[in-house]
C-alpha cells in the first residue's frame, strides 16, 4: 500500500466571536489534501473500518444526511479528507467529555484547498484537539498504529488546564441561557457577565457584590463565630490556641471531644473531629497549623455535617455529608480495600468529581488510622470496618427536607458576615428539624463556596445554583436586556468612521456615556483616549469591558469578521454601509463582489430581536439583507423613489409602517409607512462650524440614532453641534 504525504495545514485562526461560519468561536483551518484529493474515503482500501475501528461513535454523526449513521454513509459513498478530519476532530472532543456538534469543510477556488471549522470554546484545546486529529487520520490512511487513549489524555488535560471551573462555568452557562453575554477576563475563572456599564463580574463562586470586609470576617474563624455567638447564632464553644499545649489546655476545658481545626483554612484540610486523647489532640495541632494563620480548639457537636448554599439573602441549595469507610473481606489489605473504594466514578482529582479520592497519606487520614491502631498494610478482617474520613464528604443533596428556622438561621449568618454568595457549614442531627432544639450549629461562613457539590451530588436532584446566582447578580424584574447596553454595530468601507462618531455623539446627548470603537481611535464621551485603529476585535473588546460606557458604537470590517470575528455576541442596532473592498481580501478567497454578502451579512445576523438592521437602500447587495434581521429594519437612501425604500414602506410583512429615511430634494425626510417627517435640509444639516458630510453617511447616521428612539429634534440639534474634523 503506498504511503501518503501529510495533508499541509496551511493556517489556523481561531475565530472568537460571531463569523461568517457560526455566532459562536470557531477554529477555521486551511488544509492542502495534496495528492489526497484524487483519493476520497472510498478508494483507501481498509481505511472506513480502521477509522471506524478507532472511533465507533462516528455512526452517531448524522452529517448533512440527517439520520443516525449518516456519515458513515457519506464514508462508504466516498467523501473527501478534509470532511474527515471535520468529524475527527469533533469525535475527539466528545470522547474527552466536551460536546463539538457544530462543524463545516468547504471547499475553496484552488483544487484540493479546504476551509474546515469546528467549534471549540477555548482556542488551546482546539489546537490540540486538530493536532491529535490530523495524525489520527493520517495513521488511518496509512494504515499505521495511532494510541487514542494518549490523545484523549492529551485533550483532557488541555480541558483541564483552560477551561472554567464548575462554579464559574455553571453560572457562566445559566447566564447565557438568559441570553447575558460574557467575557473571559484572564486565563483563571474572573468572568465579566453582560457589556459595559451593565456588566457584573464573578470569579467562582464570588461576585463584584461579594465584599472584601465580608470575605476577611469569614476567612477568620474565630472572629466570624463571635460575631454570630452576639447575634444569637448557634456556634461551637472554642478558642484559639498557639501551641499543642495550649491546645491540651482549651480541650480540657470546653470539654471532650473537641475538634481541632486552622483558624482561616478551607476544603477542611487540617480539619480533625471527636478528639478526647493528649497525643491525639496534640497531633491534630500539627495538621492544623501549616493550614492556617491560628489554630482553634472548639467543642464538637454531634451530628451530620451540612453545607446551605446562600444566595442574596435565600437557601437555594444543601447537601449534607457522610463518614467514608472501608469494610474488610478477611483477605485485602486497608491499601488495597482503598484502592477499590478510589474507583468509585464519582470520585478523582479534577474538579469536576464531587467526591475527592481517599489518600492515604493524608495527614487527617494517618490520624484517623493511629486511633483505631491500623496501618496501611493491615489485612482488615471480615465484618470489620475502618474509619477514613469524618468530613469534606458533603454530596447528599437534601435542598427539599430544609427546615425554616434551619433556613433562617443560615441565611441570618450571611447577612451577619455580610455575603452575598455564602456557603454555610453546619452540623444538624436531622435538617428538616428545628436547629436549636437539635443542638445544631454553624461552624464555619464560607465566601466563595464550591458549587460543585450541588451540581453534581452523589444522590439526590441536581440543584441550578448557577442560575440562582445569575438571577442574583441580574434580577429577573429588571426585565429583558439584562447585561446588555445599546450596542451600534457598523460594518463597510465608506465614511464608516465618521458614521461611527456621529452615532456615538448622538447616543452621547440622549444621556448615555458612550464609546467608540473606530478607524479614527477609541473615545468615550466624545473624548479621544486612544489614537490607534480601534476597528477591530481587540478594539471592541477594550471597550466593552470598561464600567463607564452605558452604550457603545462599534466600527468593524470585513478583514476582521474574517480573521477575528465579532466581539459581541448580539447588538441592537448593525448598520451595513456598502459591499466595497473584495478586492483586498484574495487571501480569504473572496474573489468577487458577490461574495462580499456572506462576510458582511454576519453584522446583520447579531441584530436582537428587539434590535434594527439599518442598509443602504441604494446598493441592491446591501438592501437584499433585509430578510436576514431578526430585528425592524430601517433603509436609507440618497432618493426618494428608490424601488427598495417604497416596497419597504409598504410591505405588509411589517404592517404596511416600514420606517426609512431619505432625501427629496434638499430636505431630509423621516419616514414611517405613508407617514412623512421632514428632519431639514443638508445645508441646514452641517456639522459645527458649516462642514457638509458625506450625504449616505449622515443618512445611515440618522436612521441608526432614529432606531434606538431617539427624537428627530435632538439628532438635528446634535448634528449641528457635532465637531468632526474629517468631514
Amino acid at each position: 500500500m503506498a504511503t501518503f504525504k501529510d495533508i499541509q495545514l496551511l493556517r489556523a485562526t481561531y475565530l472568537r466571536g460571531p463569523s461568517v461560519w457560526t455566532y459562536r468561536p470557531i477554529l477555521e483551518v486551511w488544509l492542502d489534501l495534496g495528492e489526497l484529493e484524487d483519493y476520497p474515503s472510498n478508494r483507501l482500501p481498509g481505511f472506513n473500518e480502521r477509522l471506524t475501528r478507532w472511533l465507533p461513535d462516528l455512526v452517531e454523526h448524522t452529517c448533512g444526511v440527517g439520520e443516525r449513521g449518516g456519515f458513515i454513509q457519506r464514508l462508504e459513498g466516498g467523501t473527501w479528507m478534509g470532511h474527515v478530519l471535520e468529524h475527527v476532530v469533533i469525535e475527539l472532543l466528545n470522547l474527552s467529555g466536551m460536546p463539538a456538534e457544530f462543524g463545516q469543510t468547504r471547499e475553496i477556488s484552488r483544487r484540493g484547498v479546504y476551509r474546515m471549522v469546528f467549534r471549540c470554546p477555548e482556542e488551546a484545546v482546539a489546537r490540540v484537539a486538530l493536532d491529535c486529529g490530523h495524525r489520527l487520520l493520517m495513521a488511518a490512511i496509512n494504515d499505521q498504529p495511532f494510541d487514542l487513549k494518549a490523545a484523549i489524555h492529551a485533550i483532557k488535560t488541555a480541558i483541564n488546564d483552560r477551561y472554567l471551573g464548575p462554579s464559574t462555568g455553571c453560572i457562566v452557562d445559566a447566564a447565557s441561557e438568559r441570553r447575558i453575554p460574557h467575557i473571559r477576563l484572564n486565563d483563571g475563572n474572573l468572568v465579566q457577565l453582560g457589556y459595559g456599564a451593565a456588566q457584573r463580574r464573578i470569579w467562582t463562586a464570588e461576585s463584584d457584590q461579594t465584599s472584601a470586609i465580608a470575605e476577611g470576617i469569614a476567612q477568620d474563624k474565630d472572629f466570624t463565630k463571635r460575631l454570630l455567638t452576639a447575634c444569637g447564632v448557634p456556634v461551637p464553644e472554642g478558642r484559639i490556641a498557639k501551641s499543642a499545649e495550649e491546645a491540651w489546655e482549651v480541650a480540657q476545658e470546653i470539654g471532650f471531644p473537641v475538634t481541632v481545626k486552622p483558624s482561616d483554612g478551607n476544603h477542611a484540610r487540617g480539619v480533625t473531629l471527636e478528639l478526647s486523647r493528649e497525643a491525639d489532640i496534640k497531633a491534630a495541632f500539627a495538621l492544623a497549623q501549616p493550614e492556617g494563620s491560628d489554630v482553634i480548639v472548639e467543642k464538637f457537636i454531634d451530628g451530620i455535617e451540612h453545607r446551605l448554599l446562600v444566595v442574596g439573602g435565600k437557601v437555594v441549595a444543601a447537601t449534607k455529608g457522610e463518614t467514608v469507610s472501608v469494610h474488610g473481606n478477611g483477605q485485602a489489605t486497608l491499601r488495597e480495600l482503598v484502592a477499590v473504594l478510589n474507583q468509585d466514578p464519582r470520585r478523582g482529582p479534577e474538579q469536576e468529581y464531587p467526591l475527592d479520592w481517599i489518600n492515604l497519606e493524608a495527614g487527617a487520614v494517618q490520624l484517623e488510622l493511629k486511633r483505631q491502631n491500623v496501618t496501611q498494610g493491615s489485612v482488615i478482617p471480615l465484618g470489620q470496618s475502618v474509619l477514613l474520613q469524618r468530613n469534606g464528604n458533603m454530596a447528599i443533596d437534601c435542598t427539599d427536607d430544609v427546615h425554616p428556622d434551619v433556613a433562617y438561621y443560615a441565611q441570618l449568618a450571611a447577612k451577619i458576615v455580610g455575603l452575598d454568595i455564602a456557603g454555610m457549614d453546619m452540623i444538624l442531627k436531622d435538617v428538616s428539624q428545628p436547629m436549636k432544639e437539635q443542638g445544631g450549629a454553624i461552624l464555619e461562613v464560607n465566601a466563595g463556596p464550591g458549587l460543585l457539590m450541588h451540581l453534581k451530588p452523589t444522590s439526590g436532584a441536581p440543584r441550578p445554583v448557577g442560575m440562582a446566582i445569575a438571577d442574583h447578580l441580574f434580577p429577573r424584574e429588571d426585565g429583558p436586556g439584562a447585561g446588555r447596553i445599546p450596542l451600534v454595530g457598523i460594518v463597510g468601507t465608506r465614511h464608516n468612521a465618521f458614521v461611527a462618531r456621529l452615532v456615538g455623539w448622538l447616543l452621547q446627548l440622549s444621556g448615555r456615556l458612550t464609546g467608540v470603537a473606530s478607524s479614527e481611535g477609541m473615545f468615550l464621551a466624545n473624548r479621544r483616549t486612544q489614537k490607534s485603529d480601534t476597528a477591530n476585535w481587540a478594539g471592541a473588546h477594550r471597550l466593552l469591558t470598561n464600567r463607564l460606557a452605558q452604550a457603545a458604537v462599534i466600527q468593524t470590517t470585513a478583514r476582521s469578521i474574517l480573521e477575528e470575528g465579532l466581539a459581541y455576541d448580539r447588538c441592537l442596532v448593525g448598520v451595513v454601509t456598502d459591499m466595497d473592498g473584495y478586492e483586498s481580501l484574495a487571501d480569504h478567497d473572496v474573489l468577487e463582489q458577490a461574495k462580499m454578502t456572506r462576510v458582511l451579512r454576519t453584522q446583520i445576523d447579531v441584530v436582537l430581536d428587539e434590535g434594527a438592521g439599518v442598509l443602504n437602500a441604494d446598493i441592491a447587495q446591501v438592501a437584499e439583507l433585509a430578510p436576514l434581521c431578526d430585528g425592524e429594519v430601517l433603509l436609507y437612501s440618497t432618493a426618494a423613489d428608490n424601488p427598495a425604500i417604497a416596497a419597504h414602506r409598504a410591505n405588509t410583512e411589517n404592517g404596511g409602517e416600514g420606517r426609512a429615511v431619505f432625501v427629496r430634494g434638499e430636505q431630509v425626510i423621516l419616514a414611517t409607512g405613508a407617514g412623512e417627517r421632514a428632519l431639514g435640509t443638508l445645508a441646514a444639516l452641517s456639522l459645527a462650524g458649516g462642514q457638509r458630510p458625506d450625504t449616505p453617511a449622515l443618512l445611515a447616521a440618522i436612521a441608526a440614532a432614529w432606531s434606538m428612539d431617539i427624537a428627530p429634534d435632538l439628532i438635528a440639534a446634535g448634528i449641528k453641534t457635532f465637531e468632526y474634523p474629517g468631514a
